[in-house]
């Protein structure tokens, strides 16, 4: 039994840490390299927006000129993103409070979207901000919906660990064999 424990913990950390690695190379990471972000000859890219809907607007409207595949990659892709983040948090954190998983997601979210605009790395913008944390709910609420179903937190922590195996070990061969055909 105290194997299959620390076989189970092994693998829920390996997938929370290719989670980490995903999740800063798409967020931080998407338009530059780290090795490149202090390279005087990079192009810097700065802009913000903090006008609450104003970037999703302008995507339903037409405003925005980019493909429907950026949109839709932008607006499900910060949800997506967040939605792990939600249920790590629950799963891992002393403090199951729902509303300090949240305020866990929002200042995450912030600290990422200051980072991009300080660094000239991306576009900082409040409407990413709450997509983020509408998928950092998502997570917070899969995991309170799981304790409703399943009382024993050890229990919790198998499907938690079964179900980010099972979506997180296939995407990360995928993501390995798309960066060796780069």
């Amino acid at each position: 039994m105290h194997r299959y424990k620390k076989t189970q913990s092994v693998l829920l950390y390996a997938v929370l840490a290719f989670y980490l690695i995903l999740f800063s190379s798409i967020i931080i990471f998407k338009n530059v390299s780290p090795l490149e972000i202090f390279d005087e000859n990079r192009m810097v890219y700065r802009s913000f927006n903090i006008l609450l809907f104003h970037t999703i607007k302008s995507y339903f409207m037409g405003d925005a000129n980019v493909s429907n595949s950026v949109i839709f990659n932008n607006i499900l892709g910060n949800i997506v993103l967040f939605i792990p983040l939600g249920i790590y948090l629950q799963l891992f954190k002393r403090n199951k409070k729902a509303i300090v998983s949240f305020a866990y997601v929002f200042a995450i979210s912030l600290f990422i979207e200051i980072i991009q605009f300080s660094l000239g790395i991306g576009a900082a913008d409040i409407d990413d901000i709450l997509l983020n944390c509408i998928g950092g709910i998502i997570g917070i609420l899969i995991y309170k919906l799981l304790t409703v179903f399943i009382k024993d937190r050890s229990k919790i922590r198998t499907v938690i660990t079964v179900c980010s195996s099972i979506i997180g070990v296939p995407l990360f061969i995928v993501t390995i064999l798309l960066l060796i055909n780069r």
